[in-house]
């Protein structure tokens, strides 16, 4: 059986497929799922850390159930999701002898959930999991390891915004603008569906353990494309903690994980109603909270942190992109909107300043990535191209710092059909090697900067910056030819062939200029680091 889990920043969905019903489905997970007459069965993306060295840990509606998040204990984490594969400068906890990171904590999560699914009982052959349009290979590689712990034979991967564009089941559209704006990241993907492709389905994205997908189907291949892409770390629980500083500077009230949950339930009431009001009375200290807001005030601390300024830039970058693939903004058919942050009246009434009501879908917002990461294996072929650059660092004698020059840049479909070739010399005498440190580079300008305010977890967007993931900057890793015999300036010495396979994998072969020889043959430069 095949398993589908978008993991959300703020809450994770879990759906499989009823071969009995032919339709998609959210699996209830009994003490993990919240119970919402409103929602589907949502788990809430939280965990609590019993023991760390034994690994027992609560996770979900437990959590919530039991109070632990009302603490601020250091063994319960939120927002861990936004932590992951990135450089956190500042505080990680100890608990047990042990420093927790993000890894570890996401790493016992998807562990829990998967036990349940199997608890319940239902078989877990193939796993498909969601990530975020903007992750770098870091995250997707630890989603790998990850999977090599859950003893499932089959694990892919896909891009949220497709999936959510394959949920939505608007096969007969073609153009679709998907905005997914969750608890973490908000993310903008126009995809181009196309039923009229020959082709088999792939079937395939990503996979680990040995066994192959039959590639044979009866039935056409549908195909999803991804033509222009942007996303910014900002969602729900950023707009959480402003309304936090909000009350702080005008009820003097103190930051707390309280204060943060009435928060995020008057951000909640106020989707619903003009005016929210939360109380909570605390039986330890016997202070209680009463807090009033209203819709109008609300949009206004929106306002006050250029909400509204960030949504358009990100709208901007996604019809520029679209403008080059020659589509406008009429030719867009139909914007499926995901998340619980799309619920909120501002940001709907933000999206129809651009499209006309007729076109914007919002009756799936929580269940269509889940959903829709099953069809993978119903004869869906995905085509994608790259969201982020490859390129090299060098000297930059003029700034006199490292730079990086750009190789393979973002918007490449892959896998590559020709390699990028890149020759180098020797820059010293009687030279034995040559390094090269390869990076992935994020936007051209802006940076991401992650870290910790108390116990609050920060993303802070950086101006004037490249945000870089290198893939091989450690010892043993960047030297990627040995030269028999050494070289020396003044000439050519090797020749670099770079190439993204269809795993999105950076790989490289280089060849000795002098010698004839083949050093390195279609290394996979991920693997290295």
């Amino acid at each position: 059986m095949t398993i589908a889990i978008d993991f959300g920043t703020s809450n994770t969905v879990v759906a499989r497929w009823n071969q009995a019903l032919q339709r998609p489905e959210t699996l209830k997970l009994p003490g993990l799922s919240a119970i919402s007459a409103q929602n589907p069965p949502l788990i809430p993306s939280l965990l609590y850390v019993e023991n760390a060295n034994q690994s027992q840990v609560i996770l979900g509606q437990q959590v919530r159930d039991k109070g632990l998040d009302l603490s601020t204990d250091s063994r319960f984490f939120r927002n861990f999701k936004r932590g992951i594969g990135t450089s956190v400068r500042g505080f990680l906890p100890e608990i047990d002898g042990r420093v927790i990171t993000f890894e570890r904590v996401g790493q016992w999560f998807l562990e829990q959930i998967v036990g349940s699914i199997r608890e319940l009982p239902l078989p877990v052959d193939s796993l498909v999991f969601t990530v975020p349009v903007d992750s770098f290979e870091a995250y997707r590689n630890w989603l790998g390891q990850v999977s090599q712990s859950l003893q499932v034979e089959e694990v892919r991967m896909l891009d949220e915004p497709t999936a959510a564009a394959l949920g939505y089941g608007l096969a007969d559209r073609e153009n679709l603008l998907v905005i997914d704006f969750g608890g973490g990241t908000l993310d903008l993907s126009l995809v181009r569906l196309d039923n009229k492709s020959g082709k088999k389905p792939l079937g395939l994205v990503l996979k680990w353990g040995e066994k192959l997908l039959a590639e044979s189907s009866g039935q056409k291949a549908k195909v999803a494309r991804v033509l222009a892409k942007a996303g910014q770390n900002l969602g729900g629980s950023d707009i959480d903690n402003w309304l936090v500083d909000y009350f702080i500077k005008t009820k003097g009230l103190t930051k707390s994980p309280i204060t943060t949950r009435l928060a995020e339930r008057l951000k909640i009431q106020l989707s619903l109603q003009e005016k929210a009001t939360e109380v909570y009375f605390d039986d330890e200290n016997f202070e209680s909270y009463e807090l009033e807001l209203e819709r109008d005030q609300f949009e206004s601390i929106l306002a006050e942190h250029h909400f509204f300024d960030n949504l358009d830039e990100c709208m901007d970058r996604v019809l520029q992109q679209a403008r080059r693939q020659g589509l406008e903004i009429g030719d867009i058919d139909a914007v499926l909107l995901v998340g619980g942050t799309v619920q909120i009246p501002a940001v709907q009434r933000w999206i129809e300043q651009y499209f006309d009501t007729a076109k914007i879908k919002c009756n799936k917002p929580f269940e269509a990535i889940a959903q829709g990461a099953l069809q993978l294996s119903q004869g869906i072929e995905i085509k994608d191209f790259l969201y982020h650059s490859y390129g090299i660092r060098y000297w930059n004698r003029r700034e006199n710092c490292h730079s990086w020059h750009n190789l393979i840049k973002s918007g490449q479909s892959y896998p590559m059909s020709e390699p990028v070739e890149l020759v180098l010399g020797a820059s010293v005498e009687n030279q034995p090697s040559i390094e090269l440190i390869i990076g992935e580079l994020g936007a051209e300008t802006g940076g991401t900067e992650i870290y910790f305010d108390g116990d609050r977890l920060i993303t802070k967007q950086l101006a004037d910056r490249t945000s870089v993931q290198p893939l091989n900057d450690k010892d043993g890793a960047r030297s990627i030819a040995q030269l028999a015999p050494p070289g020396y300036p003044g000439s050519d010495r090797i020749k670099i062939f770079f190439r993204v396979d269809e795993q999105r994998f950076l790989r490289i072969t280089v060849e000795d200029l002098l010698t004839n020889q083949t050093l390195l043959e279609d290394r996979s430069v991920v693997q290295l680091s």
